[in-house]
């Protein structure tokens, strides 16, 4: 062609040539010495994150404790969850101050909170509502994991009338969600309970660590409900209540690896109190170890239960008692609150509880105490290998069983009190 047209094709040709290089032409190497060129400023899509990940700094979020990011938590959270495929909430290094947070479903893709800085709850205490403070709600397929924090700033309230506390927000809850994961991250001083599961299934709850005063009140360290195939493993847990504590509706339960003090133990209950609830069964708590608890293992049931429902097919092994008050307790007489009339019984079943191989020492001389109703008397109880004793000096270790009816194997003597 070049040969056939002469010098106007050559022209033609150089000035595709020129054109091409420069439209394609990169920024020049600055010179040793200068300062480098500026780079681009990012897109507002980039910012937000393009690449599945939501980081809240980049929507404006300032880790200074003190400015509340609630709007920028609320805005990063949309946007992960309204992407396709795999979406991350990112927390980075820093502390975060927020309100109440509403992180709603569902998705249209899997969406992690990844947790490494620190969320502090706000102690605007009208903000609330009377509701919790990181509330996540129809969400399949979630994870919350990372090495930070989330510090409800509970201290605030420890010392305020406990007529209020019911006001007072729960930390983290998980409301039906589906398929979901909690990991590595530390729950601290929250306001009352630390984490609330209901209507959730198919939930792992992994290496937490979950810490308030021992003299904090109403602080769950994890509060299960109406929920179905929750897992709690390799979890530390100190607080000033129940460690776990198991309700109404809730099958399916396995906690294993869990280390519990201070606090109120992990108990199964308190059942019955409640004209919703639903009957509890299949709970598995194993390799477990206690340590100066109030309580150890423990089923409670309200003294006027308003509902007649069942525990059954409890079971409590490998556990290592350390100067545990109450290490093994039934009590279908519960009525912390001590407005339950003379006359109120237990309208809940306990039934098919196994108590096996539970060692260590008691602070208390009763380390088992099985106090059923005699309306509603406890059936097929175990006792297997249990040997714990009171570490007092000039005391027995003795066992009291009120209306229980089962059986021990392989047991202390003085705690063999079974019917």
């Amino acid at each position: 062609m070049i040969m056939a047209f002469g010098k106007n094709a050559r022209r033609v040709l150089l000035v595709l040539m020129v054109m091409c290089a420069t439209s394609t032409a990169k920024r020049p190497a600055a010179k040793e010495g200068a300062a480098p060129a500026p780079a681009p400023e990012a897109s507002a899509s980039e910012a937000s994150g393009a690449t599945g990940i939501f980081d809240i700094t980049n929507v404006g979020a300032t880790s200074d404790g003190k400015t509340d990011c609630s709007k920028e938590l609320q805005e990063a959270w949309k946007s992960a969850c309204g992407a396709a495929g795999q979406a991350t909430v990112l927390i980075p290094k820093g502390e975060f101050l927020a309100g109440p947070l509403n992180f709603s479903g569902p998705c249209k893709g899997d969406v992690t909170i990844h947790i490494d800085g620190t969320l502090l709850g706000t102690n605007d205490l009208p903000k609330y509502n009377g509701g919790s403070w990181i509330n996540i709600l129809k969400v399949n397929n979630l994870v919350i994991t990372g090495s930070g924090t989330i510090d409800g700033q509970g201290a605030n309230v420890y010392t305020k009338d406990p007529a209020e506390a019911k006001a007072f927000p729960n930390s983290l809850v998980l409301d039906f969600v589906k398929n979901g994961t909690v990991s590595g991250i530390t729950l601290l001083n929250s306001k009352f309970f630390h984490m609330n599961i209901y209507m959730s299934e198919d939930v792992k709850i992994e290496n937490l660590t979950i810490t308030a005063p021992g003299d904090s009140p109403n602080t769950d360290g994890i509060h299960i409900g109406d929920s179905t195939n929750i897992n709690v493993t390799d979890t530390t847990i100190g607080t000033g209540d129940d460690c776990i504590s198991i309700g109404g509706g809730s099958s399916h339960i396995i906690v294993t690896g869990v280390t519990c003090g201070p606090g109120q133990g992990i108990s199964v209950g308190c059942l019955g109190r409640y004209k919703d609830e639903k009957d509890v069964s299949d709970v598995t708590v194993k390799d477990c170890v206690l340590r100066s608890s109030t309580n150890g293992v423990r089923v409670k049931t309200y003294e006027n239960a308003v509902k007649s429902i069942t525990a059954s097919k409890l079971t409590f092994e490998n556990i290592k008692m350390e100067d545990v008050a109450n290490p093994i307790i039934i009590d279908q007489n519960y009525c912390p609150e001590k407005v339950c009339t003379a006359k109120s019984k237990s309208a809940v079943t306990v039934k098919d509880v196994i108590f096996r191989n539970i060692t260590g020492t008691s602070s208390t001389p009763a380390a088992v105490s099985l106090l059923c109703s005699d309306k509603q008397p406890c059936s097929g109880v175990e006792l297997i290998d249990v040997n714990v004793e009171y570490s007092g000096e000039n005391n027995k270790t003795i066992g009291v069983c009120n209306n229980a009816k089962g059986t021990a194997k392989d047991t202390l003597q003085a705690l063999a009190c079974l019917a």
